[in-house]
């Protein structure tokens, strides 16, 4: 969805000295074509995978400083930031979910389809694999993973199987897995798309504590937004969907307590929604590049800031609020 994601970040970073974050810079796509229509834009580029940085430091090279680096997971986008001295950003893009090249690389581990070391990780620096998290969490936390993060409904069966066989031998390929898995699946289930998709989904995205660096990352990205500034966001499985629609929805509603004659300047919406719920890619792009088929779009511009103070004053309360008495 490049075009659509280009017509509605240009309202705000076309001027002079505007700067745009991709917070998921992958092989750089989005940024030489956003570096390229936008000739005053400087482009930060956010990634955790270090092979995926050096692959687009090389492919931008051609736009000197225009085009800036930083070895990060996405929830430290403040930080980034003003590392680089900015205190802002005029857009921000989020592709979510696993790139095309980590998923092309077999040794990589993310393709069920593929057989490579069960690894899974964004960011090869990491300590956390697929491996490990298979041979020594507790059946009762494979089951929840799988459950809740890949929606699994033979997550229980899928846990108790995998248990059983690393008292043996240690699961340490993906085809070792996709056995173990299309063994266990009903054949009435497993005609209804591959038995180990789920399964692979819920490993990587505990693998790379996924949702648990974008429930950070939506409400970081939202204070480092311009007045004026936009965001857009493509999720492509449900669960990334759910939080960035929470976040999206939360900052662009006021919170002014009802009954009062004006709305308190500390409480007013932060954001205004850009689309109509989520947007789908049209047909043509479905058809010439496939994994575009579940993106949801979502975008949202900055209209409001609120007092730093107030606002940490609401949370603390809030987070008061929800305590045990």
């Amino acid at each position: 969805m490049l075009e659509r994601t280009i017509e509605l970040l240009s309202p705000s970073i076309g001027a002079p000295g505007a700067v745009l974050v991709d917070a998921t810079l992958g092989m750089g796509g989005h940024a030489e074509a956003f570096l390229s229509r936008f000739p005053e834009l400087t482009l930060v580029g956010l990634d955790r995978d270090p092979e995926a940085l050096a692959i687009a430091a090389e492919r931008l090279a051609p736009f000197g400083d225009r085009a800036k680096f930083v070895h990060c997971v996405y929830d430290e986008i403040l930080d980034a930031l003003q590392s680089l001295g900015y205190s802002e950003a005029q857009g921000i893009l989020f592709d979510l979910g696993v790139s095309s090249m980590q998923l092309d690389r077999a040794e990589r581990g993310f393709a069920y389809s593929k057989d490579a070391p069960l690894d899974m990780r964004m960011d090869g620096t990491a300590e956390l694999t697929a491996e490990e998290i298979l041979a020594e969490y507790s059946e009762a936390d494979l089951r929840r993973i799988f459950w809740e993060y890949g929606e699994e409904r033979l997550a229980s069966r899928f846990a108790k199987r995998i248990v059983e066989r690393r008292v043996e031998n240690r699961l340490v390929r993906s085809a070792q897995l996709v056995d173990l898995i299309s063994k266990a699946t009903p054949a009435a289930l497993a005609r209804q798309g591959h038995p180990a998709k789920r399964v692979f989904q819920a490993l990587r995205i505990e693998v790379n504590q996924e949702l648990v660096a974008l429930e950070r990352a939506m409400p970081a990205a939202i204070d480092a937004l311009a007045l004026g500034g936009r965001m857009v966001v493509l999720s492509y499985q449900s669960l990334e969907d759910r939080i960035v629609k929470r976040a999206l929805h939360a900052a662009s509603s006021s919170s002014t307590p009802q009954g009062l004659p004006v709305e308190l300047a500390d409480h007013q919406a932060q954001l205004k929604l850009l689309v109509r719920g989520a947007e789908l890619a049209d047909d043509d792009e479905k058809t010439s590049n496939p994994r575009s088929t579940p993106v949801r779009l979502r975008a949202a511009e900055r209209v409001a800031k609120a007092d730093p103070q107030a606002v940490a004053e609401r949370a603390a309360k809030a987070e008061r609020a929800r305590r045990p008495a």
